[in-house]
């Protein structure tokens, strides 16, 4: 039995849901399962209830319990393209009336759609480009009978519009204070630049970039970090009391939170305050103790497909999460160098152009 969008149980005037599905789901009290509509047991102690959640943070803790949770990530553009491949064309052509006629689309275009038109964790929007595409082509058949239609990658301009979607690629050439973190969205993975600048002040940190209050005082670690080990760089003591650091995550109207962008900042930090060159190919992730430890964090599979997107060649993992990578496919890391830290020092001599 389905239960679907478990997360979402209403709890009113008119009744607790929770309360009811906790004596459904639990095999102990359900051998004899009143219902109050027709008032007769049933036994459901044989019943295997399947679940689904968006998330588990709005169900009930006592319900919560009960469950066995499977969490399923997002899926990777290759396992998008077999879906699409396999189900959804073959589907929308048959809704669209498609099915044995002469309109075909090739796997380019599939691909070109998931990379560069569609941007989610599922295929739900994926099927609704598709769809688009052959109710177009149905049309373009329908005016002429005696057409092949093919549809190309070229043409998918003519069928979907301009591109909806573009990732941020590498930079071209290392700099100063500019470091690309990974994050993890909703909707998969994404790469963060954040840049640095250090200017004449009073010392004063100042974070733009719709920065949530977690992000903000991992900035301030990484200050205290990065002010501590200083010296070991010939910085002057006063250096941190004479000048002002302006942190800046771009694409200021989206929020952005989370514990996963510590080592990144306090690297961006010291190059800015040191003015050492980073590498535009290097990504990270990792939060940053004050002591410049190098702390675990999730989402590790969407990062790792973000970096991929974005060209990266070497990502730098807390190496802690060495058990995350090891259950990753050679699919989701070819072409990738993981490099796992446990210590900020670490982290520098990888992310430092070496002089």
């Amino acid at each position: 039995m389905l239960l679907d969008e478990i997360d979402k149980v209403s709890s009113d005037y008119k009744g607790d849901t929770s309360s009811a599905l906790l004596e459904v789901l639990d095999s102990e009290q359900n051998v004899k399962f009143r219902d109050h509509y027709i008032e007769l047991p049933i036994d459901l102690s044989n019943v295997l209830f399947l679940a689904t959640a968006n998330t588990i943070t709005t169900i009930p803790g006592p319900l919560l319990d009960r469950m066995e949770v499977i969490e399923i990530n997002s899926y990777t553009e290759n396992e998008k393209f077999h879906i699409a491949k396999n189900y959804l064309v073959k589907k929308q052509q048959e809704r669209n009336g498609l099915t044995g006629k002469p309109v075909t689309i090739t796997d380019q275009a599939i691909e070109k759609i998931i990379h560069n038109y569609t941007r989610e964790a599922g295929v739900r929007n994926l099927e609704r480009r598709i769809s688009s595409v052959f109710r177009k082509a149905a049309r373009e058949f329908l005016e002429d009978k005696s057409r092949v239609i093919e549809v190309t990658e070229c043409q998918l301009e003519k069928y979907l519009g301009k591109e909806k979607v573009s990732y941020n690629n590498v930079n071209e050439e290392d700099q100063v204070g500019i470091v690309r973190g990974l994050a993890w969205t909703s909707v998969g993975g994404d790469t963060l630049q954040i840049e640095v600048n250090v200017m004449p002040g009073k010392g004063t940190l100042q974070t733009t970039g719709q920065m949530g209050d977690v992000m903000k005082e991992s900035a301030q670690t990484a200050l205290s970090y990065v002010r501590s080990v200083g010296p070991e760089y010939n910085v002057p003591d006063d250096y941190f009391e004479k000048h002002d650091i302006h942190l800046h995550i771009p694409e200021g109207a989206v929020p952005k939170d989370g514990p996963s962008a510590g080592i990144t900042m306090a690297t961006a930090m010291l190059s800015a305050a040191i003015n050492r060159k980073v590498c535009a190919t290097v990504a990270m992730t990792g939060e940053i103790t004050l002591r410049g430890r190098v702390l675990p964090i999730g989402g590790l599979k969407e990062k790792i497909l973000a970096a991929r997107m974005a060209h990266v060649k070497k990502v730098l993992v807390p190496d802690k999460n060495r058990p995350d990578i090891a259950e990753l496919s050679e699919e989701i890391t070819e072409g990738l160098t993981i490099v796992f830290v446990k210590e900020m020092p670490e982290v520098l001599k990888e992310a430092f152009v070496q002089e």
